[in-house]
Order: structure tokens, then sequence, then C-alpha cells
């Protein structure tokens, strides 16, 4: 009877450790988490609004070493860059001219990337702006609250997860469109390539998915022990 009477605690511990999952991994993040030194890399940034009010604007900078090349036009969004004095882009920014990315909604964005040419783990620092104003910084280290999202460059075989684009002519076709003042909107079009999730994402689900079916069993054995226990 103790068990039955500590059943509703169960659950509703279950339900929490269910809900943090989810909260926790609604990260931006930028794929692929794995790439090739001195590759032109398709990356897809993702970005989920974890408030309850929508996602307006998104500024990604430049990690040293990588070169922002172009990038793929997306409807209702506006792109412009940021650039140095040699001409190198060091962030680009996507404004949302219509909506936004509302609550419970995410949007990916297609850019290509030239990596740098040795071994490094690259920090992709990212600012996510809300409609009320505030903004979230995507810059911290793993582990802490905004973390910013890593990819990983190397050599090591088996690393790689994604394919890589070592396409120059796209890479060309990114430099003559990136020519224009700074501020301007681009319109070079690389190939589109869809995020693939990590083995780490895979693991969030099957733990949810277990999770959720612990919780759904110790709520039926709940009822089942209270009505019995009324019987009597």
């Amino acid at each position: 009877m103790k068990l039955f009477k500590r059943l509703p605690f169960m659950a509703t511990v279950a339900a929490g450790f269910l809900l943090f999952s989810g909260i926790a991994s609604a990260h931006v993040t930028v794929k692929p988490a794995v790439s090739q030194p001195d590759a032109w890399e398709t990356y897809t940034i993702k970005i989920p609004t974890e408030k309850e009010i929508p996602t307006t604007k998104v500024t990604l900078k430049a990690p040293e070493g990588v070169e922002l090349m172009s990038y793929q036009p997306v409807p209702d969004w506006k792109v412009t860059t940021q650039k140095d004095g040699s001409g190198k882009i060091t962030s680009i920014t996507w404004d949302a001219t219509g909506a936004g990315i509302q609550a419970g909604e995410f949007q990916q964005f297609n850019f290509v990337a030239h990596n740098p040419d040795k071994e490094t783990n690259v920090a992709w620092d990212a600012f996510q702006y809300y409609k009320d104003g505030s903004i979230v910084e995507w810059t911290g280290d793993e582990g802490s609250e905004s973390p910013h999202s890593i990819t990983k460059i190397t050599t090591v075989a088996g690393e790689a997860t994604e394919p890589v684009d070592h396409g120059h002519d796209a890479a060309a076709g990114g430099q003559q469109s990136q020519q224009g003042d700074v501020g301007k909107t681009e319109t070079a079009t690389p190939d589109p390539a869809p995020a693939s999730d990590n083995s780490s994402a895979n693991g969030v689900q099957t733990a949810t998915l277990v999770v959720s079916i612990a919780a759904l069993v110790l709520s039926v054995i709940s009822l089942i022990a209270a009505f019995a226990k009324k019987k009597r």
C-alpha cells in the first residue's frame, strides 16, 4: 500500500523529467557537428522559439578561422551581412518580414562556409531576438544555460557524419554575390543541405519516449489502486 500511495508522486516526477528534457534540448544549433579541415561546408542553423512570443531576428557571428561565403534565401526573411575592412563577412543576420518564428515552432537557415585548414573546435555564437525586445545570447560554454553550438573540425577517419561540399564553383558564386555594400541583402543560393540529428538528439528522443511510457503506466496503476481502495 505504501507503494500505491507513492505512485502519484512518482508519476509527477516522471512528467517533470519529461518536460525538463524537452526544454533542455531546445537550443540554437549549427549542424553538422563534425566536418573536415579546409572543406567548403553547407551548414544549417536551427532556431527554436522557447518563449510564448515570436522570434523576429537572428544574428550569427563568423567563428575565428571560418569564412562565411553565401547563404540560401528564405521566404519572409531579409538577410543582411556585416563585413570587415578586407571584405570578409563577420556576421549574418536574418530579419523576419512576416510573423517570425512562433511559440512552439523552429526555423532553419542554410549557408556555405570555408572551414579552417587545421583541426579545431569551431564555436558558433548566435543572438536570438524576440518580439518584446529581449535577446538570448547563445555564446556560453557547454553545460551553460545558453551554450554556443560547436562543430569539430577533424581529419580522424569515421568522424565525419555529413557529406562535405567541395564545390569551389558554389563558393566562387558566393564571393561574387558578396561584393555589395555592408548590410546589402545577398542573392547567392547554394544547394540546400537539411540538418541531420546527431546521436545525442536520438538519445534524448529515446529517453523521452521511455519516460513517457513509464509515466503512463504509473498513472494507470495509480488509478487502479485508488479505485480498489475506494471499493474497500
